[in-house]
Order: structure tokens, then sequence, then C-alpha cells
């Protein structure tokens, strides 16, 4: 049998082998060869993950092409994908080849940059396809030490502090994720994740430095979870590493960082937190709600007052980050539809602003909004395209950025309705920091005299946007591209969560009779 998932997560890995090993020296011929090789392998990855996508049957709930063998120690090598991650395993293999396309201009350790792309590739496919805890965990704490060397050494001029503080947030929280995942094995006795999905971890009361925790077991681990998920994703008040990361990194890290690495949080949730602890979901989903709506407020403000472009679209991300965690915490079809659905476009959206901050930052080095004006006058194709994802951001109806947002904002209203008012004054305030910045930087006269040179894009640069374009309004139209895939594996997700919930109510009125 063709070991289709283990081709598609390690092809990326031996491309890099194969750069580390064979390719020599740091002269113009090997940097062309260097990312070549690199976009080939991301290239191939992505062909043989649209394999994997029409070979997917939406109607079966359950994982499909699994693969399982022994391993080391007594624990399993197993992967799979259901129709939740097969979805984070395409954004991820498509976006990669216009990644390492955006890098075409890096002349700096060139080698060594295309290597660590490619392992981080290998590794955050491996967190979305994992059925292991241990591998799991293995693939989600590896994937920090490619990303922080991508920002420490082809970082700006803070990229020491920006590394060690992206480092330092998630591993912390990870850490608590670690003891979590050794007590789920002392309990179930096993770190299969579709045999822990079945198993019912305990809910009674239990005494913690003196203090009764209601949910027993299940908070506990829940807590030690939302501790890794919530500084991953990022949600408010563990957010701050997000925009000095993405301000220090390189294009194409900051790309990835808000496409794809921040997408794993909303997954944890999606596969751990709401499936197998359901009980304490549904006791801290109110605490969830409201500091989803804070952070949707509070990083829109923030943004409004930002002068560095980059600082501003990472803000923006805090922001539609809430809106995942609201939708995936109302624990509904559209709020978990419109949860996943809005990372797979934020994606999409987010990757591509960042893409455009780096059009400009690579002919003028500097990211101050105050250091542009007037660029529809000299790169009108380079306005049209910023304006589009622009629009997108905003959740322009017609853009994929509408569909996530709306059915978000159904689900919520009918848990909460004061959290969904507080989330909506977010939108109104998106669009004032997204057309603010976008009249600053294309609108208006070209008086600066360091812009009258500048040039429109070039055909590499139009072609990387062109596929995030389609995408973009692809989905904007015609949503159900998504909706069809995921509906079925949420709808079981769900069934079982309100399983759980209906077993947990039922075993309480029992012991109270």
């Amino acid at each position: 049998m063709l070991n289709l998932l283990s081709i598609i997560t390690f092809t990326p890995a031996v491309a890099a082998l194969i750069l580390a090993l064979f390719l020599r020296g740091d002269d113009e011929a090997a940097q062309r060869n260097a990312k070549w090789l690199a976009f080939v392998a991301t290239s191939a990855t992505f062909l043989i993950s649209l394999i994997l996508l029409f070979s997917f049957d939406p109607s079966d709930t359950g994982f499909q092409h699994v693969e399982e063998r022994e391993w080391i120690l007594g624990l399993s090598y197993k992967l799979g994908v259901d129709g939740i991650s097969i979805l984070f395993v395409m954004l991820t293999t498509f976006l990669m080849p216009l990644t390492i396309a955006a890098c075409w201009t890096v002349t700096h350790r060139v080698k060594e940059y295309m290597i660590a792309f490619l392992v981080l590739e290998t590794l955050m496919i491996g967190v979305f396809v994992a059925l292991d805890l241990v591998l799991f965990y293995l693939f989600f704490e590896a994937g920090l030490i490619p990303m922080f060397l991508i920002i420490g050494i082809w970082g700006g001029k803070e990229r020491i502090y920006a590394a060690f503080k992206f480092f330092l947030y998630t591993f912390i929280g990870s850490v608590l994720m670690l003891v979590a995942m050794i007590a789920m094995y002392m309990d179930a006795g096993t770190t299969d994740i579709p045999t822990l999905l079945e198993h019912q971890f305990a809910t009674g009361p239990v005494s913690l430095m003196g203090w009764q925790v209601v949910g027993g077991m299940q908070t506990l681990l829940w807590l030690a979870f939302f501790a890794s998920f919530a500084v991953k994703m990022p949600m408010w008040p563990v957010h701050t590493w997000l925009p000095d990361a993405h301000v220090q990194a390189p294009t194409a890290g900051s790309v990835v960082l808000a496409a794809v690495l921040l997408k794993m949080g909303g997954y944890g949730f999606l596969r751990f937190s709401l499936p197998m602890f359901p009980v304490a979901s549904e006791l801290l989903a109110p605490l969830v709600l409201w500091m989803s709506a804070i952070a949707i407020v509070y990083a829109s403000l923030v943004a409004l007052v930002q002068e560095d472009m980059k600082k501003l679209v990472a803000y923006s991300s805090v922001a539609h980050m809430g809106f995942v965690t609201m939708g995936i915490f109302s624990a509904s079809q559209q709020g978990l539809d419109g949860a996943i659905f809005q990372m797979i476009s934020h994606g999409f959206i987010s990757g591509a602003l960042f893409l455009a901050v780096g059009v400009i930052y690579d002919r003028m080095h500097t990211r101050e909004i105050d250091a542009y004006g007037g660029l529809v006058n000299r790169m009108p194709a380079y306005a049209a395209v910023f304006m589009l994802f622009t629009m997108a951001n905003v959740g322009l109806p017609g853009t994929s950025g509408f569909v996530g947002e709306f059915l978000t904002f159904m689900a919520v209203f009918q848990v909460n309705t004061w959290v969904a008012l507080v989330a909506a004054s977010g939108v109104i305030l998106s669009a004032g920091y997204a057309l603010w910045l976008y009249r600053r930087v294309v609108f208006g006269a070209l008086i600066k005299d360091s812009l009258k040179g500048i040039k429109d894009m070039d055909r590499r640069e139009k072609a990387i946007f062109a596929p995030l374009v389609v995408m973009t309004l692809l989905l904007g139209v015609y949503p159900a591209l998504v909706t069809d895939l995921i509906g079925p594996s949420v709808a079981a997700l769900l069934t079982q969560y309100d399983a759980a919930l209906a077993a947990h109510e039922s075993g309480s009125m029992l012991a109270q009779n």
C-alpha cells in the first residue's frame, strides 16, 4: 500500500537532506540551485497532496489513509487525516511553493535558508497528520526550531530578541501540554489519539492546593492544553510575541508564521480540547468567548495606531484568530464550520498581505507607513492586488474573508448576544485600520522623490499572488468547497461532544439522587 501521508510529510525533509549533503559553495549558481531544488520539492509535495485530496471521501467521518507501525519504546508511528485535518495539510502544501518563490531575492546563506523552510514544512504537515500523542508533540515542538532560526538569522535588527521571545513563549506553554499528555497516558493507558477521543476522562471535583477544581481531571487537562494552544494562536493576553516576531522575521517567515503556524493552535482546540475534554470545554467556554471578543477589539484598536505595516497586519491576525476561538467554543455546526473556514481563508489573505508588504520593502527597505503614498501612480497592478486583499481582510462579501466571519457571528449570536455585539465592533474597527493603511500607502499624490522611480510588480511577483487571488475569490463565491469537505467530520465531532455532555449530566443527576 502506498504510504501517501509519509511521502507528503517527508518529501521536503528529503530535499533538505539532499541540499545539506550534496550542495557545495555559496556562489550565484549554488544559490540558484538551492532555490530551485526547494521550489521543486515543495511543488511536488503539493501535487502529491492533490492525490490525497481527490482520493479523500468526505462522507467517511473516520480517519483515512491511516499508516501505523511500531516505532520506539512501545510507541506507534501513526498518521491519518479526517475532514478537518486534510484542509490544513492542503493549506500548508499550497502555500510553501509560493513562500519559496518569495525568497528568490535572498542572497545570505541561501542553502541554509531553504533547508530551514523545507524542514519546517515537514514538521507543520506532521502536526496535522499525527495520530499519536508523542508524535504530535514532537512535530508540534520541533517546528519551533526552524522558525527560531529563520527569525534569528535572517530577521531584522532586533531579530535575536524577537526569536527568543517567540521560542520562550511557545515552549513554556507547551511544557504544560507535555505534563497533561503524560497524565492522559497514565489514565487511558495509550497515546493513540483515536482511542483517546473515545476515552472518558474523569470529571469529579478534585482538590488542587486546597482549591476544589470543578470538572476534575478534565478541567486540569483542558487548562494545560489551553496554555499551549492559546499562546500558539495567539490569544489575548499571551499574544505579545507575535507582533515582534512578524516585524523582525523575513517576508517568507512572516507568511508561514501567519498562514500556517498560528493555525496549529486552532487545530489543537478542534482535535483535543473540544472532543477529549467536552465537560471542561462547556464549563470554560464563556471565558474563551469573552477573551476572544476582547482580543478582537483590543487588537483592532492597537492596529489603528501602528506606524509599521507589518505590525499592523500582525495585530489584525490576532483579531482574526479571535473569531476562530469564538467559533470553536460556540460548539455548533455553524461555529466550527466558520472557525475552520476562517483559518483557511486567513492563511491565504494574511499570507498575501505580508507578501504585499514584502514587495515594497524589497524596493524601499522600510516598512514605515509614512514613507509611502501615491503608489497607485507608479504601481497600478500592486495597488489592485493590495486592494483585493485589504477588502478580503475586512470581510467584504464575495471574498473568503466574509464567509468565516459571518458563520462565526451567526453561531456566537445564538450562544451569547453580548459577546457577539462586542466582537461586531471589531469588524468596524478592522475596516478603519485596513482602509487607513491602504489610503496612506497607495492613494494620494506621489510627492516623495524616493518613490518616483519605484517599479511595479514583476512577473514572478504577479505569479506568486495569482493563486492567492484565485483562492480568495473562489472560496468567497463558492464556500461549499470547504464546508462540504469538513461538514460530516464536524457533525461527527459535535455528536460525540453532545453525547459526552448528556452522559455527564445523566451521571450527575444519578449521583444527586
